[in-house]
């Protein structure tokens, strides 16, 4: 097992993200697919369509993660704008690409539709970027530096991530596994800590849920070592055997 540690983050770009006009899907699946190969996906950043916004979350977070992917903003209308806050933030001209502009230009004539000059606009990248390939509605995203740009459109964005990911570097994976507790977080919580003190190695957390008319708590336990995992888990196993007994 890698005991690299490779790390994300996400922005999520889009007034209507904010407005709670539509529903936010990407980061979920982004959060699952890159736990499933082993990055480490530590932070996600909702910003507007803003361009000093969208500048600001990318040059603060491509400087403390391995990779960085967006979300929305790559499409032909005004508000379209991550192309150009991603060039701006590393201090590229955008530019139509080549490549992207054949593509489009056959695409629009296979449909009978005019390439107009908005939908060129989803040709342009960052000097120097690579394009991700787009098999659902052909316009491209891109990648620059460690900056993987991708379209808001669910079904868009996963096609996309899948190409991505087998450009990736990936590292450790994280074995987990969960308890349920039936006592509420007041009660466990001192303990609990204690628990997460004595194993640095894993990553405890709970999670309050109600079902059935029914107050409990989810513990998860994660762990990159199987031994570290299973030591932890038994604390946690322990501690609530004490609590159930009134100790």
């Amino acid at each position: 097992m890698s005991d690299t540690i490779v790390t994300a983050a996400m922005i999520v770009i889009g007034d209507e993200i904010l407005s709670g006009r539509t529903r936010e899907a990407n980061a979920h699946h982004l959060a699952r697919v890159l736990t499933g190969v082993g990055i480490d996906l530590r932070e996600i950043r909702v910003v507007g369509d803003d361009k000093p916004a969208i500048i600001e979350a990318a040059n603060l977070l491509r400087a403390r993660y391995t990779y960085v992917f967006t979300s929305g903003g790559i499409g032909p209308t005004h508000d379209d704008i991550t192309a150009d806050a991603i060039g701006a933030a590393l201090g590229l001209p955008v530019e139509p690409d080549p490549v992207a502009m054949a593509v489009l230009t056959d695409h629009y004539a296979r449909r009978g539709q005019e390439f107009t000059a908005a939908r060129q606009r989803m040709a342009r990248v960052p000097e120097g970027a690579f394009l991700i390939d787009n098999p659902v509605t052909t316009a491209p995203g891109f990648v620059i530096a460690n900056v993987h740009v991708m379209a808001g459109v669910p079904a868009i964005f996963q096609a996309m991530l899948d190409n991505v990911l087998p450009s990736l570097r990936t590292g450790r994976k994280l074995l987990s596994d969960s308890i349920e507790c039936p006592f509420g977080e007041g009660v466990i919580g001192a303990p609990l800590g204690a628990i997460q003190a004595e194993h640095p190695g894993a990553i405890i957390g709970s999670y309050p849920r109600y079902e059935d008319g029914r107050h409990w708590a989810e513990i998860v336990v994660r762990a990159a070592d199987e031994t570290v995992l299973e030591t932890a888990l038994a604390d946690v196993r322990g501690m609530l055997d004490a609590l159930a007994r009134g100790e």
